[in-house]
């Protein structure tokens, strides 16, 4: 596992951590940050990617705002910090470093080709976006918080996408999921999979809406996605 350095589209750079499996080599998966910064949680999801043969990076997308933020959800002074970033964030800016992300990834010799994405909260927007902005192979979204805003570009999206939404997200609500549903139900790119009874951040293990069942059941989902997508 390394920290790498990826130069941005405008001239400037910023760190990834990217993970490599036993055989030195495999597909790549861009894993997108929640609002904590590449913290514990986004390098334990890469290692575990990694694990399974994929080439995983997961890049610093609050780099313009402070480098190298790392917070956890267990302070309410961190939840303080990770939202004064979100709310500071330039969404724009940060699609754009994902496709140098991607770009980088690609360029590595170690990478054998098809690369997919997955991302969570903030990060579930933005593998969204990466869905109709980029041309990753594939791309996987959790409970991304936003996404009703952007159904304008939907017809853009070429390749699968894979979204896992919560019933009871508090930042999601019912009538933003249903904007989600009613645009994108109808692409056969598109797969939704519904989560009853959870909340936001189902799969953040040891959070505080941690369960289990749903998170099990969404990653084996995104694993036989990315096997049948990405391996094939």
């Amino acid at each position: 596992m390394a920290e790498v350095t990826i130069t941005a589209g405008d001239g400037g750079t910023f760190s990834a951590y990217l993970a490599s499996p036993a055989t030195g080599s495999g597909p790549g998966i861009v894993v997108i940050q929640e609002i904590f910064g590449i913290n514990k949680v986004m390098r334990d999801i890469a290692d575990g990617w990694a694990a399974l043969g994929y080439m995983a990076i997961c890049p610093d997308l609050f780099w313009r705002q402070e480098p190298g933020i790392q917070l956890t959800d267990q302070s309410q002074a961190e939840w303080d910090r990770a939202f004064e970033l979100y709310q500071g964030f330039d969404e724009a800016k940060g699609a754009e470093d994902l496709g140098a992300t991607l770009a980088h990834l690609r360029g590595l010799g170690e990478c054998t080709g098809k690369i997919g994405s997955v991302g969570f909260c903030l990060g579930g927007k933005l593998a969204y976006l990466m869905a109709t902005r980029t041309d990753t192979d594939c791309n996987v979204g959790y409970y991304g918080v936003g996404i009703e805003n952007a159904l304008d570009e939907a017809a853009n999206i070429k390749a699968p996408l894979l979204l896992h939404i919560a019933e009871k997200d508090q930042f999601c609500p019912p009538e933003a999921q249903a904007k989600v549903h009613g645009a994108l139900d109808a692409y056969g790119q598109v797969t939704i999979h519904d989560y009853t009874g959870v909340d936001h951040a189902f799969a953040r293990t040891g959070g505080e809406h941690y369960d289990k069942t749903a998170a099990d059941l969404a990653n084996q989902r995104t694993a036989d996605f990315f096997d049948d997508n990405l391996k094939s």
